[in-house]
């Protein structure tokens, strides 16, 4: 019997997104329920019983909730092997794993809504609040153009999408929200080549039933 798979997310999420792209490479079908981060419904009680962390996403596989993007995605690869998210070898695996994790890791944290709330209270006007997200997400591509470099593309580690293209694309998608450049490195002409696929594209956040 087919599992079945249930998203809770918000359509501008790029957490969310990650996991859609995910399932779109993977080929699996799921069902979508949407809750709007704006106005809190991520906190209703029936949501926290899934996730007590009152965040997106999480991803319900036969009645079992999953949390954490990167946990989803690293499941979804070992459930449903093809096509691979990483490399077969150890080290090519462990770079990507480590390209995911600055986006994961060092960038998103500091420019979701809940820290750009908190820096916005300590006195920060909107052009500030959206200035500072920028240069955290600009300094963190820099990186990620660096970690990338002598590998050939269309992709970031060469000519298989890895779990880096999936945590990358989204990512830039905030980029342009904060209007931060993107121009580092092999970046832009990597989401390029990511989105003339249709597990990026199709899954994009103004494709999904609940963008507004």
């Amino acid at each position: 019997m087919a599992q079945e798979f249930v998203l809770h997310g918000y359509w501008r999420s790029t957490a969310t997104w990650r996991v859609r792209i995910a399932l779109a490479l993977k080929g699996v079908a799921w069902d979508t329920a949407p809750h709007d981060l704006r106005t809190g419904e991520q906190r209703a009680a029936k949501y926290l019983a899934l996730n007590p962390q009152g965040v997106v996403p999480t991803l319900v596989v036969d009645g079992e909730p999953l949390m954490q993007s990167m946990a989803i995605c690293e499941y979804l690869d070992e459930v449903h092997p093809q096509p691979p998210l990483f490399p077969a070898d150890p080290l090519a695996r462990a770079r990507v794993r480590a390209f995911a994790q600055v986006v994961a890791c060092e960038i998103h944290p500091l420019q979701n809504l809940k820290v750009l709330k908190a820096v916005k209270a300590l006195g920060q006007d909107q052009a500030g609040v959206d200035r500072w997200a920028a240069d955290v997400i600009e300094r963190g591509l820099e990186a990620c153009a660096a970690l990338i470099v002598g590998h050939d593309g269309p992709y970031c580690f060469g000519p298989q999408v890895t779990l880096a293209d999936v945590l990358l694309v989204p990512q830039l998608s905030n980029a342009r929200r904060f209007g931060a450049r993107f121009d580092q490195g092999r970046i832009a002409s990597v989401e390029a080549a990511c989105m003339a696929l249709p597990a990026f594209a199709d899954t994009s956040p103004a494709m999904q039933p609940d963008a507004d």
